[in-house]
């Protein structure tokens, strides 16, 4: 082999190193998706209560003040002698400081706790290439090779390094965030297998 021959399969070789370092190599605009998602993870953080939860207001020494409520579609609940109540998009806490203030008008020095009793609200999608695509529940937050998991994983058809998150939670529109499933599995970017947000949406095409 000449010296011309060398330098070209050693050009080949360097073409081919790139690309494959690019497809294991996120693009910026990707890696601060990922970041994002990093700083919305509600794991760890205090759950904000959704519709069709069910929370437990308990008011010591006060069975009739004590009740179980469902969160309504509009995101109120009814309590006994107290009225309604907005619940979605709050922490039990920040329930719990509210009926207190209530209940402080009735029964004097009372003390009331509010725990949420059923989560119901997180829920999820997982749709194209999927062995059981549909809409998903859980009790507690998965990630997407969770999620992908429930949905029996990828049929032969899916193109598991193509996985998108579509995301709209946050009032900041609608964000695709790309997901390489094979490199979750191998373990090259476990950053990109991302805590699932409520009303997250999981294509696989």
């Amino acid at each position: 082999m000449n010296a011309l021959q060398l330098r070209v399969v050693g050009l080949l070789s360097l073409v081919v190193l790139v690309s494959a370092c690019a497809t294991h190599h996120a693009s910026p605009a990707a890696v601060a998706l990922y970041a994002e998602a990093a700083r919305e993870n509600p794991i760890g953080k205090p759950y904000v209560i959704g519709v069709a939860d069910v929370v437990r207001i308990s008011v010591w020494k006060s069975e009739d003040l004590s009740s179980d409520a469902s969160v309504r579609p509009d995101g109120t609940i009814t309590a006994p002698f107290v009225g309604e109540l907005q619940a979605a998009g709050r922490t039990a806490a920040e329930l719990q400081q509210d009926v207190a203030q209530r209940v402080a008008t009735i029964v004097r020095d009372a003390v009331v706790t509010v725990a949420v009793v059923e989560v119901n609200s997180y829920r999820f999608s997982v749709a194209g290439n999927v062995e059981r695509p549909g809409l998903y529940t859980s009790r507690t937050y998965v990630t997407v090779s969770e999620a992908l998991a429930l949905a029996g994983g990828p049929n032969r058809y899916g193109a598991t390094d193509e996985v998108v998150v579509v995301r709209t939670a946050g009032g900041r529109g609608v964000r695709r965030i790309p997901v390489n499933y094979d490199d979750i599995l191998s373990g090259k970017n476990p950053e990109q297998d991302i805590v699932l947000l409520a009303g997250d949406a999981v294509r696989v095409p």
